[in-house]
């Protein structure tokens, strides 16, 4: 076990400046002797949470099964400030990660369940609408607590964006997810989807850019959650020039989303939705991007603090994680400006501590 050390700063997100020691891996905010202080006058926050990522899934979504690979990419999330992870969806068991204490938390959703066809050539388990239930069932046993669907994605026969589940299918597996104890949530990029996701229970909607104001409002009175991935959405004009030759409906309605993405997300904060941060990194986004999706949020018009909370303390709180509590496990990120105040600053932490350990 590391050596008790001692913090001194403004606790976030209390803002109050306080003195704060790690012992035996924890949190404690009473004095403890011979401690070595290693940081003070700094903003102390709990470790930053990318709340959509994907460990296991490289460039083109190859699967990446190289375990320095893989560590690699765990790391660099954690040079980000990044201490937890949702991986929403890997083909890769990448549960050996969890014996290196190095790393940061790994909160699985077992794998992508889509639709036969219907997703990225052998990153999905594909299920026909009678077995998804079952299939459901499955993958939660094998995660942390959340089943990923795939809401919709390409059709080539209607050529654009389409549901992949019919109503009672989604209705059913949502159902067995609950049973076994997991959240559910879903890939979706249309609008179609969303309706028969929402009404079924749905826990949470991944991208979400084709919401509503109705649907904003049905999400808002159930308090299910939205992971905007805004530095994603920022590639759609890139998709609907790929797929325009083939597919121009399914181009017109990329655009159509991407410039309508940051209205969606400030509709859904001021309707009361919970909205997290994740980057979709792992596939044709670079891990450790957090940083810029909390930007992406700000600029997408949540207030400064309502952006970083979702990539901090309230994603945390979201996912059962502490926060800076007494005897909580320390994960720490310490930066030497306000990022309430200069978003920027989130892309220079200056101190880490993880699981009580001091990264320096």
């Amino acid at each position: 076990m590391s050596p008790a050390v001692h913090l001194s700063g403004v606790v976030l997100p209390d803002g109050e400046h306080r003195d704060l020691w790690v012992r035996d891996g924890r949190i404690t905010f009473e004095p403890v002797p011979g401690a070595e202080t290693v940081s003070r006058g700094g903003w102390i926050l709990p470790g930053l949470v990318d709340a959509h990522c994907h460990v296991g899934i490289g460039p083109g979504g190859a699967l990446v099964e190289d375990p320095a690979e893989l560590r690699e990419q765990a790391l660099t999330e954690r040079a980000a400030g990044v201490l937890a992870l949702r991986d929403c969806g890997s083909p890769v068991d990448t549960r050996f990660l969890d014996d290196d204490p190095e790393l940061p938390r790994i909160i699985r959703a077992g794998r992508h369940i889509a639709a036969p066809r219907r997703y990225m050539p052998g990153i999905a388990v594909e299920v026909e609408p009678g077995d998804l239930a079952a299939e459901v069932a499955t993958q939660a046993r094998r995660g942390d607590g959340w089943v990923k669907l795939v809401g919709d994605w390409i059709d080539r026969g209607v050529g654009d964006l389409a549901p992949e589940w019919p109503a009672d299918a989604v209705k059913d597996a949502i159902e067995a997810a609950h049973a076994e104890g997991a959240r559910v949530t879903a890939h979706t990029f249309g609008t179609d989807a969303l309706p028969d996701l929402i009404d079924a229970g749905i826990d949470c909607i991944e991208h979400g850019t084709g919401l509503t104001e109705e649907l904003i409002g049905r999400m808002a009175a159930r308090g299910t959650a939205v992971v905007p991935t805004l530095v994603n959405v920022a590639h759609f004009p890139g998709f609907a020039a790929a797929g325009e030759a083939k597919f121009p409906s399914y181009a017109s309605t990329m655009r159509r989303l991407h410039a309508s993405a940051g209205a969606v997300v400030r509709a859904a904060f001021d309707a009361g939705v919970p909205v997290y941060a994740g980057t979709d990194a792992g596939g044709g986004i670079a891990h450790g991007g957090i940083a810029d999706e909390i930007r992406a949020l700000a600029d997408a018009g949540l207030p400064a603090e309502a952006a970083l909370a979702a990539g901090s303390w309230a994603a945390r709180d979201w996912l059962g994680l502490p926060c800076v509590e007494e005897g909580a496990v320390a994960d720490l990120v310490v930066y030497d400006a306000d990022p309430r105040a200069d978003l920027d600053a989130l892309a220079r932490p200056q101190l880490t501590v993880l699981r009580g350990a001091l990264l320096r």
